[in-house]
């Protein structure tokens, strides 16, 4: 009898666009029946702080910086943005430093958007809401802007929203590497065996994905919150069908690296982190 492995992944488009090939029973890892467990991001990354009760996971990268100890990171599955990622908007002509003290929406304090807001922006008052909150929160005037992940990167001129900073270009114009938003990682306790079949497992899934373009498509659209197919593609070509994705490599690890880095110079991290990478030949 096979033993159960769970996987945790948020229910994004980009996200199931990863899994289809273990959802689908067209990738396997061997020796295991797995158990796809779908929640939030947020609450994938505090499951993964409170108790390292799932064997592998999505998390934020900035929540990837408490976990070093438990969890190793997976090579592949990655979301990296290049020129491209979380923004900061608004419904009002403001700029970045007019933000100053002012209450900003964030999609979760372990997000690595909130991490790279604070690293870019003037200090302002985070006001902590779900990531599909925030425009409404903008709207309401309850907060002078918002940061937005998933989808409203590409939707928010519809939501009357005017783009006021981008942060994975500020980023990529700073350091000429790509953004590390989420990963994938498997539970050190498992054992090297193990964590490497993981690894496998989760490559073939993305491989079969996108040999399989618009039947994985069809199947990740399901969980995008109603967007039409062609802002889903476009959305998954940025962050599930690239070559970050399949694996983001030793430039992938630098850019977590340095991540961590910056954020611990500005206090905002602690200063050391030391994470294994699992990856196959």
């Amino acid at each position: 009898m096979k033993k159960t492995i769970r996987i945790g992944h948020s229910p994004d488009a980009d996200d199931a666009f990863i899994f289809f090939g273990l959802a689908k029973g067209l990738a396997k890892i061997e020796g295991y029946e797995v158990q796809h467990v779908v929640e939030s991001i947020e609450s994938l990354n505090q499951r993964a702080l409170n108790a390292a009760e799932l064997e592998v996971t999505a998390v934020s990268v900035h929540a990837y910086a408490h976990l070093t100890d438990k969890y190793a990171l997976l090579s592949c599955g990655g979301s990296f943005g290049r020129k491209y990622g979380p923004i900061v908007v608004s419904n009002q002509d403001c700029t970045i430093d007019s933000l100053k003290g002012k209450k900003v929406a964030v999609p979760g304090k372990l997000t690595t958007a909130f991490l790279i807001a604070q690293m870019y922006l003037p200090q302002f008052e985070p006001v902590q809401v779900a990531f599909d909150e925030v425009f409404e929160m903008v709207r309401q005037g309850k907060v002078a802007a918002g940061v937005v992940i998933h989808e409203g990167q590409l939707t928010y001129a519809k939501e009357g929203m005017k783009k006021i900073f981008d942060l994975g270009q500020a980023w990529t114009d700073e350091t000429r590497l790509p953004l590390p938003l989420g990963i994938d990682v498997v539970r050190k306790d498992l054992g090297k065996e193990v964590m490497l079949a993981v690894w496998k497992g989760l490559k073939d899934s993305i491989d079969i994905a996108i040999k399989h373009e618009d039947e994985a498509l069809d199947y990740s659209l399901q969980f995008g919150r109603g967007v039409d197919r062609k802002i889903g593609r476009e959305f998954i070509a940025m962050y599930a069908n690239n070559k970050d994705t399949f694996e983001m490599g030793k430039e992938g690890e630098e850019a977590i690296r340095l991540l961590f880095e910056k954020a611990a110079r500005k206090g905002i991290l602690k200063p050391s982190y030391n994470f294994e990478v699992i990856r196959g030949k």
